[in-house]
């Protein structure tokens, strides 16, 4: 449990998340890839490798450089994609494809923080379009997540904000000044070494699921590491532990969905073309 109710005299405080794999158990845009198929907006043989680059996610994490190589190739595929198509679809197929997937154990810490008094922050890399929705059904108070250039409803290609490894803590500490958080009682949850930042900038940081790499941090430096398990359908939890609705304002709009899906689109090619001469 995460204690008694936050003494509202105090500072506020926040606890932030990440979203892939830490709340939920997949990649929260390539989980649309059929849903943009079906939409025109990729063809059959990228849902394809999509769903090949589902499984590579699971199995683990791109490094730093092939982050920022797949930064350069989803603000040129998503080139030209309508805004308003992309958020339709996201929203018509949100429950189907999401709740199933939602980790029981996030939701839950979602609840207590919310009970102890604390805001609720999705930070993601993922773009608004797919975070924002994701971010309501959770009942999360706010948003942060990667922007893209919008210019007559479509996506220029070019990367306005990237919400990922050091820009997360920037935003959470821009969050802080704002809103008033004390990041010293503030809390943090991350699957990847890529987040040390955003676990860095508060004072009760947690690893889940963790990486190799974060897990060695993590024993490092004696953050408590917790092992998320049991994705359900927020319908099916116990009554006690349901989601209570909350608004949830987007502090950073955000590439894309297809942004996201083509650079592990990229990713999953380019391991894919490793393996082949291994």
């Amino acid at each position: 449990m995460l204690g008694v109710v936050e003494n509202h005299s105090l500072p506020r405080t926040a606890a932030f998340f990440d979203l892939d794999k830490t709340v939920i158990a997949k990649s929260s845009t390539l989980t649309f890839s059929k849903s943009f198929y079906r939409g025109g907006l990729i063809n059959r043989r990228a849902a394809l490798r999509t769903a090949y680059a589902q499984f590579v996610f699971l199995a683990g994490r791109a490094d730093h450089e092939q982050m920022e190589r797949m930064r350069e190739y989803l603000s040129a595929l998503c080139r030209g994609w309508n805004v308003q198509q992309v958020k339709e679809i996201v929203a018509e197929t949100l429950h189907d494809l999401i709740d199933p997937i939602i980790y029981d154990e996030a939701a839950s810490l979602i609840e207590e923080h919310h009970t102890a008094g604390r805001d609720v922050v999705i930070v993601s890399t993922s773009g608004a379009e797919v975070v924002e929705p994701i971010g309501e059904l959770l009942g999360a108070d706010r948003v942060v997540a990667t922007r893209m250039v919008v210019e007559n409803g479509v996506f220029t290609g070019e990367v306005e904000y990237y919400a990922y490894g050091p820009t997360k803590a920037e935003a959470i500490a821009e969050l802080a000044e704002s809103e008033g958080y004390d990041l010293a009682r503030c809390y943090a949850y991350s699957d990847s070494v890529t987040d040390l930042p955003m676990l860095e900038a508060v004072g009760h940081p947690h690893a889940v699921n963790p990486d190799r790499a974060l897990r060695r941090e993590a024993a490092a430096r004696g953050w408590p590491v917790l092992s998320f398990n049991r994705p359900v359908r927020l319908k099916q939890r116990r009554p006690s532990l349901s989601m209570p609705p909350r608004p949830v304002l987007a502090v950073a709009a955000a590439v894309g969905a297809a942004a996201a899906t083509a650079g592990l689109l990229w990713y999953t090619n380019r391991r894919r073309a490793l393996y082949a001469r291994i």
